[in-house]
């Protein structure tokens, strides 16, 4: 077998048959019987939620996390958004002619531990090979499938006035670390040493579940901010209840590596990219046990209570006071801060 993905590895021949035999089964697992065109699964009580996904984030491995981390946390995580407990994954993999095996093994190996982590199977993939070029080398998409238990009904259009918006921790960590690895840039000590700048990328569930005990039918609504950050989930809230938002710009938590590399590079950490954080919408009367929970949690550790939902002629608002007591208007996201963050 050759040490790097060639065209023929794609051919659905004897060497597409040893690479799944080799790398994705040893690591992934294999099916309780022959392998198939599509797995059979079983489902717990409740209603089925599924999502899709597309992984091309560049580069590949990055402080905290690599692609395939990514590729299991962001499906994960999207279930979670819905209240729901994620069950199975499925992975397409696009390999580019000329990728190091070595390496796809150690990507494999990556994503089957975090599966392994967050509790959830893959049941089910694919491989693709496309020439030398046409793919930087490897991209991945996932289908995940999850069940939301009964009583649980949460929606981005499921915030309403009065309600408190809870946000998980501190934001903008996923962007500027996948920044200043792409670019080379160093924010830290000169002595070596691991970056300050970090991904937060995890799983949610475990959170979300936590949350749920604590405050129950009181969540009204969920959301990771993930491309465009705070600002655009926020602003994707409003706009789907039809509410506006007043945002304490002093209460969002934002470690002090990620100001400073925002701060030299003219970039708003409001609008960076998170992959371990959630912004959480629910009622005055829960949000404090529910804050409770979050920071009890160690994904929610430095959780806090950013702001308040209203109602108001112009719906779709998100505005943020800032520390000197002035107000702005925070906008979703325009054109594009940093491609290819996930």
């Amino acid at each position: 077998m050759s040490d790097v993905i060639l065209l023929a590895h794609g051919s659905g021949g004897l060497l597409s048959q040893e690479l799944v035999e080799t790398i994705f089964l040893p690591h992934l697992g294999h099916p309780d019987g022959p392998l198939e065109d599509a797995a059979e699964i079983a489902l717990a009580p409740g209603r089925v939620v599924m999502t899709t996904d597309g992984y091309v984030v560049r580069p590949l491995t990055f402080p905290g996390g690599d692609i395939g981390t990514l590729a299991v946390c962001g499906t994960v995580n999207d279930l979670a958004m819905r209240g729901a407990r994620p069950l199975y994954l499925t992975a397409g993999f696009i390999l580019e002619e000329g990728f190091p095996l070595a390496e796809l093994d150690r990507l494999v190996a990556s994503m089957a531990r975090a599966a392994a982590d967050a509790g959830v199977r893959v049941v089910a993939g694919d491989t693709k090979v496309v020439e030398r070029g046409a793919a930087d080398g490897l991209f991945i998409t996932t289908a995940g499938v999850g069940v939301v238990p009964e009583g649980v009904r949460i929606s981005a259009a499921g915030a309403r006035p009065g309600d408190v918006v809870l946000l998980s921790g501190s934001v903008g960590d996923h962007g500027l670390a996948i920044l200043a690895q792409r670019e080379g840039l160093g924010f830290g000590p000169a002595e070596p040493g691991p970056s300050p700048l970090q991904s937060d990328c995890a799983p949610l569930h475990g959170l979300v579940a936590a949350m749920l005990a604590a405050g129950g039918a009181s969540i009204h609504a969920l959301r990771d901010p993930t491309r465009g950050g705070l600002a655009t989930a926020l602003n994707e809230l409003a706009h789907a209840s039809d509410v506006t938002m007043t945002i304490d710009e002093a209460a969002v938590p934002i470690h002090d590596a990620v100001r400073a590399a925002c701060d030299l590079l003219g970039l708003d950490p409001l609008y960076a990219a998170n992959e371990g954080k959630l912004i959480a919408i629910a009622a005055p009367e829960a949000a404090e046990a529910t804050l409770a929970a979050m920071r009890a949690h160690p994904l929610g550790a430095e959780a806090a209570a950013i702001g308040r939902v209203h109602a108001g002629r112009e719906v779709g608002r998100v505005v943020v006071r800032t520390p000197l007591g002035t107000h702005r208007l925070l906008d979703a996201l325009t054109g594009e801060q940093l491609p290819r963050i996930c």
